[in-house]
């Protein structure tokens, strides 16, 4: 009997398994089919879930009206030093935050998260005469500082909370074999916060991409692949072209989907030395 409830119980895991996976890949794919299309075969009835024509007409204009290269471009050159930037700043402050207990530091902390509740409209006037006057409005290092500081507050937020299960006895053993604060950091404290590193950096890479609002608000020049969705070129004002947008949207869900896949490892190898090492 319990065999047969085990099996059953599998089952019932694969099948829902299959199910999520289902409602997830069915957009994806609907999505990658019809940046293939043509796009008079993009509202055929019944749907083709095998296309039977094939095109790449909507990469060839995203590449050749749209500036889709240039965009990934500039969208890289603002997001993996924000990554890295923002990691480094969120680990060392969570780090402090959860080990240095002192008032004037439990208002800093609750300062910064309280910030993310602030809507981005709300300061967006002030920042953008306050960084005009620094010749920062329109440029790279300008759009990095806007990016980082909008990730700051989650980020430090999943860091400290995962950083309090830390046992402070294995920091303890560490100052006892004679590590100082640095070490201590880089050392331990790291290589135990891999799975929480791994997964802020998963979703600020995702935000970053999704960012609409900064480089529209901040930039002109400089083009993300969010503000190019809205230049794609249309007939009429009417006119919707779904096969440039399917198109844009798998170029957006690529990196990601690799991103995910690099980083999946990462939390895993994370995990098992976080479990060796406590």
């Amino acid at each position: 009997m319990k065999t047969r409830k085990k099996i059953a119980f599998k089952i019932f895991q694969w099948l829902i398994t299959a199910m999520v996976a289902l409602i997830i890949l069915i957009p994806i794919y609907w999505i990658f089919i019809s940046s293939i299309k043509p796009n008079e075969d993009l509202f055929t009835i019944p749907i083709e879930w095998i296309p039977k024509h094939f095109t790449l007409k909507s990469y060839k204009t995203l590449i050749d009206q749209v500036g889709i290269i240039q965009q990934i471009g500039c969208t890289m050159l603002i997001t993996i030093p924000t990554l890295i930037v923002s990691t480094i700043i969120c680990v060392l402050a969570a780090f402090a935050f959860e080990r240095f207990s002192t008032p004037k530091l439990s208002l800093a902390y609750g300062m910064i998260v309280f910030s993310a509740l602030i809507p981005a409209i709300v300061t967006a006037r002030p920042l953008y005469d306050f960084f005009k006057k620094l010749k920062l409005v329109d440029t790279y290092p300008g759009l990095i500082i806007l990016y980082t500081s909008a990730l700051i507050p989650f980020s430090i937020l999943i860091l400290r909370n995962y950083l309090s299960g830390i046992p402070v006895d294995i920091e303890e053993a560490a100052e006892i074999d004679g590590a100082d604060l640095g070490q201590k950091i880089f050392y331990v404290i790291i290589p135990l916060l891999k799975p929480a590193i791994a997964t802020i950096c998963i979703i600020n890479f995702i935000n970053c991409l999704n960012e609409f609002f900064i480089p529209l608000f901040f930039s002109q020049k400089i083009s993300v692949l969010t503000v190019g969705i809205s230049t794609l070129p249309r007939a009429n004002a009417y006119d919707v072209p779904w096969d440039l947008l399917s198109a844009m949207g798998c170029v957006i869900l690529l990196p990601i989907i690799v991103f995910v896949m690099i980083f999946e490892e990462k939390i895993m190898d994370g995990i098992m030395a976080g479990g060796v090492k406590s």
